[in-house]
C-alpha cells in the first residue's frame, strides 16, 4: 500500500486527526502500513488513542465499503497531482519540513505546487491584518526587503493585506516565499487572475493540507495559522487589531515555543492595537527593524546576509533631477500634505504638483487620498 495514500485516507476516520496520526507513525516506525493489520489491543497502546477510537478506527480499516471509499477518495487525490504540477509531501518523508514535523500537529500530508526551500534555509512568518494601513504595508516591505537579502524565506498565508504585501516584497527583492493556503493550492481565492502566484510558484511554493476541491470555510483558517507559525523560526506580526487570524498565529506559535515579534504602531490606530498588546504583555519582541529580529535569533540565523539598503537607494536617487531629490529628502515616511510640502521646500503648488507626478512615474512616490504623498520605501 502506498504511504501516501494511506496516511490521506487515515484522515478520513473520525476524529482521528493530525496529532494522533503522528502518534501512529511515532508507534510504527518504519513500519506504518502495518496500520492496517492492527488489533484492538495494539491500537489501544498508541498514545492518545482509547478504547472507543480503537474500535472506531478499526471498524474503519476492516469494514471494506468504508475503508475502500477512503482509498479511492485518496487514490483520486493522487491522481490529480500532474494536472495541477503538484506533488504530496507526508510526514513520513525525508523532505518533510523539519521545524513543521515538530509541532504537535503536524499535517500529515502536505500539497505542494513549487519547490520548498532547504531543510536548512532559515525562513520567518510574517503575518498581519486584510485591512492594512499604508505604514503597516510599508513596514512588511521594508522587513521583508531586508530579511530575503538575508537569505531568509519569507512565509506567509497569501491573505489580503499584510500577507500579499509581505510575499509580493520577497519576490520584488529577489527572495524566496512560501504561500500557505487554507484552500487547496488548486484554488488560490485571494488571487484568481493569477498576478501574484505563478511568480511563488516560481520562486519558492504554494502549500496546504487541504484537498483538491475543497471549499473554503472558518474553521480552516486557525488551521493554516498553525501551519505558518510551526513551518517558521519566528512569526513576525505587523499590523492586528484586538482580535484576528493574525493573533491567532502568535499564540499559536508561542505554543509552538516559536519566537514572536510584533511591529508596534500608533495608539490611535485600530490595525495596531493587537501587536502594541502583545508587546506591552511581553508575547512578543517590539520590530522597528531587521536587526531587532536578527539580534533576536542570533548571528548564525543569518549568516548569508548581504544587505546594501544605501548602495540601493544611492542608484535609485542618481535617476532623478536635482528638485526631485531635494523633495524626497524633505519628504517623512508619514504622509505629507501637498501645502505642507509646498511651505517646506517653497515650491509653488502647480511646480509642486509637477514634480510629485513624475516621482509617482518613477515609483518614488505614493499618493494618498487628500492631497496626501508619502515616500515610497527604497
Amino acid at each position: 500500500m502506498d504511504e501516501k495514500i494511506l496516511l490521506l485516507a487515515l484522515t478520513l476516520i473520525p476524529g482521528i486527526g493530525p496529532a494522533r496520526i503522528k502518534a501512529i507513525t511515532a508507534h510504527l516506525p518504519g513500519r506504518f502500513g502495518d496500520v492496517l493489520h492492527l488489533g484492538m489491543m495494539e491500537l489501544m497502546q498508541i498514545s492518545g488513542i482509547g478504547e472507543s477510537l480503537a474500535r472506531q478506527m478499526h471498524h474503519f480499516l476492516h469494514h471494506a465499503p468504508s475503508r475502500d471509499e477512503a482509498f479511492a477518495s485518496a487514490e483520486k487525490q493522487i491522481a490529480e497531482l500532474p494536472r495541477h504540477q503538484a506533488q504530496i509531501i507526508t510526514i513520513l518523508d525525508p523532505d518533510y519540513p523539519p521545524l513543521l514535523r515538530e509541532i504537535y500537529d503536524p499535517p500529515p500530508c502536505l500539497f505542494v505546487r513549487g519547490k520548498l526551500p532547504d531543510a536548512d534555509t532559515p525562513g520567518l512568518a510574517v503575518v498581519g491584518t486584510r485591512y492594512a494601513s499604508q505604514y503597516g504595508k510599508q513596514a512588511a516591505v521594508l522587513l521583508c526587503r531586508d530579511l530575503v537579502q538575508c537569505g531568509i524565506v519569507i512565509f506567509s498565508g497569501m491573505a489580503y493585506g499584510i500577507d500579499i504585501a509581505a510575499h509580493t516584497a520577497a519576490l520584488e527583492n529577489g527572495g524566496t516565499t512560501v504561500a500557505v493556503l487554507a484552500s487547496g493550492v488548486d484554488t488560490i481565492y485571494t488571487d484568481p487572475n493569477g498576478k501574484l502566484w505563478p511568480k511563488i510558484i516560481e520562486r519558492g511554493a504554494l502549500i496546504s493540507e487541504e484537498w483538491f476541491g475543497s471549499e473554503l470555510s472558518p474553521g480552516k483558517f486557525p488551521k493554516r495559522n498553525r501551519i505558518i507559525s510551526g513551518i517558521s523560526s519566528g512569526t513576525i506580526v505587523v499590523e492586528s487589531d484586538l482580535k484576528g487570524g493574525s493573533l491567532i498565529t502568535a499564540t499559536t506559535a508561542l505554543e509552538q515555543n516559536r519566537e514572536v515579534f510584533a511591529v508596534p504602531g500608533s495608539i490611535f490606530s485600530r490595525t495596531s492595537r493587537g501587536t502594541n498588546k502583545l508587546i506591552q504583555q511581553g508575547s512578543a519582541k517590539a520590530v522597528m527593524s531587521v536587526d531587532d529580529i536578527l539580534n533576536e535569533l542570533g548571528p548564525q540565523f543569518a549568516r548569508n546576509c548581504s544587505r546594501k539598503p544605501a548602495l540601493q537607494a544611492q542608484v535609485l536617487q542618481s535617476s532623478f533631477t536635482s528638485a526631485e531629490q531635494a523633495i524626497l529628502v524633505i519628504m517623512e515616511r508619514e504622509p505629507m500634505h501637498i501645502d505642507a510640502l509646498a511651505v517646506t521646500s517653497g515650491i509653488d503648488v502647480s511646480s509642486l504638483l509637477v514634480i510629485l507626478f513624475e516621482l509617482e512615474l518613477k515609483a518614488a512616490v505614493v499618493q494618498q487620498p487628500g492631497q496626501l504623498f508619502q515616500k515610497r520605501i527604497f
